[in-house]
């Protein structure tokens, strides 16, 4: 597969048009695009940027009009202060998501989501099915499976959390007192093979975000909170995503004792659901691994 290089020193991918899109009041979205064909519009996880999406989106752009942005409050998208629960709630990042796509002329596109940009996958799906035609999600469980999964000690390999989840002032400033050292924590124990992830890119990474500590943790506490009440509501009345859905995922459920297929299933009844050997960062250590899943699912 392709492996384009990236000038690690602005944070892009090579061979890509960079623009900045409105998508809401106030709010532009930081959005590379290239190639032609049917869209794919692939969104980030934690700690990370696009980025994080330059050798899947380079192979995907041969026959795909691949959009690849920053979500709201990470990497160079804007980063409106918390002005409540609903500023970084997923049904408003979704919403910037739809938005983004029928600025650049698509109704109607492919979204695949990795960690953070997977629940804003997942959200979109349930809230805009008319809109996305297929849906991957890479390495998450819903918002509201995840907090029932998460009990005992286990629960301690999620420590950010319940940090991020506490109300605005603490989490930040602890945060803000060492942070490379606490989103380099991640970046080091979530990857299988470091070397994905190259000095440059780390930097990058780290770099945006020391820039985005609000608005991350505002991620963060939004899923403690509205993101597991719209679930829950969606839950009750019965909502499924409608779209042909295919999960990647770590054995998360072995090592804390749920099954993923399961709980993913009852969200979405046309699943593939797939374990993956590599660590965390999928997209990076085992790209052609995702290309590979990620056009299986293209022509369900």
């Amino acid at each position: 597969m392709t492996t384009p290089s990236s000038d690690t020193s602005n944070g892009t991918i090579a061979g890509f048009d960079y623009r900045r899109v409105p998508v809401a009041e106030g709010v532009s979205l930081n959005v590379a695009v290239a190639g032609k064909g049917s869209p794919l519009v692939l969104l980030h996880g934690f700690p990370q940027t696009h980025l994080m999406w330059r050798h899947v989106a380079a192979d995907l752009a041969a026959d795909h009009t691949v959009i690849c942005p920053d979500l709201r409050g990470y990497g160079a998208s804007d980063k409106p202060a918390e002005n409540g629960a609903s500023t970084y709630a997923k049904r408003t990042m979704a919403a910037d998501v739809v938005a983004l796509a029928r600025a650049l002329g698509h109704e109607r596109f492919a979204l695949a989501g990795h960690d953070r940009g997977a629940l804003v996958a997942f959200r979109a799906g349930l809230d805009h099915p008319a809109a996305i035609t297929h849906l991957a999600c890479l390495d998450v469980l819903p918002t509201l499976d995840m907090w029932q999964v998460m009990r005992g000690a286990g629960a301690a390999v999620g420590f950010h959390l319940y940090l991020m989840a506490q109300p605005p002032g603490l989490p930040e400033e602890m945060i803000a007192a060492s942070a490379d050292t606490f989103f380099g924590h991640f970046l080091d124990l979530w990857a299988g093979d470091p070397r994905a992830i190259p000095d440059g890119v780390r930097a990058a990474y780290l770099r945006a975000c020391r820039q985005a500590i609000p608005s991350i943790v505002a991620d963060y506490r939004a899923s403690a909170g509205i993101d597991a009440e719209h679930d829950r509501a969606d839950r009750e009345v019965g909502h499924r995503l409608r779209m042909p859905v295919t999960v990647l995922q770590q054995d998360w459920g072995a090592a804390l004792g749920y099954d993923a297929a399961a709980l993913w299933r009852a969200w979405a009844p046309d699943l593939r659901h797939e374990t993956v050997t590599c660590g965390h960062f999928m997209a990076e250590e085992a790209p052609a691994d995702v290309v590979k899943a990620l056009r299986a699912l293209l022509t369900r």
